[in-house]
């Protein structure tokens, strides 16, 4: 009877070693994440496309905040050079990453703010979303939603 408390205990003890190990990959799969998100951030305050684009798979589909699809990064990158109006970046800022280890798949949510060149005040806002794919082995936005719901 002993021995079966005790085997019982070394497997309990065993799933929750293995469950804490699972937890501490998805936290760091979120840490790559942020990263790649405020290397982003960082890309587009310095009107950087070019590097902007290195964090975006090559079939990215973006619904902008108006509304626009856009599939693609060449049709991002056409979309960007034919805008009009003030020239603006977009900083998106995480309330929520969820990480599936297993189909290397991520969702982000959170808020995005619109800034015209030279201001600190946003221009216009909302929510968005992304899914994000490591199949390439780096973490990649393969697809964003943004709402606008604020314009200031």
């Amino acid at each position: 009877m002993k021995k079966s408390i005790f085997f019982g205990w070394v497997f309990i003890m065993g799933l929750f070693f293995f469950q804490s190990l699972e937890l501490v990959a998805q936290e760091a799969e979120i840490a790559q994440i942020k990263a790649q998100r405020e290397a982003s951030n960082e890309a587009l305050r310095n009107f950087n496309e070019e590097l902007n684009s290195t964090f975006l798979t090559d079939d990215i589909l973006i619904t902008t905040g108006a509304g626009t699809l856009i599939s693609g990064k060449a049709a991002l990158m056409d979309y960007i050079k034919n805008a009009t109006g003030p020239r603006m970046f977009w900083v998106r800022t995480a309330d929520e990453i969820i990480v599936n280890p297993v189909t290397k798949l991520a969702w982000e949510t959170g808020t995005w703010k619109g800034y015209v060149e030279g201001s600190n005040e946003a221009a216009v806002g909302g929510n968005y979303s992304a899914q994000w794919t490591k199949k390439t082995g780096a973490w990649l936005i393969q697809s964003q939603l943004f709402v606008t719901l604020s314009k200031d």
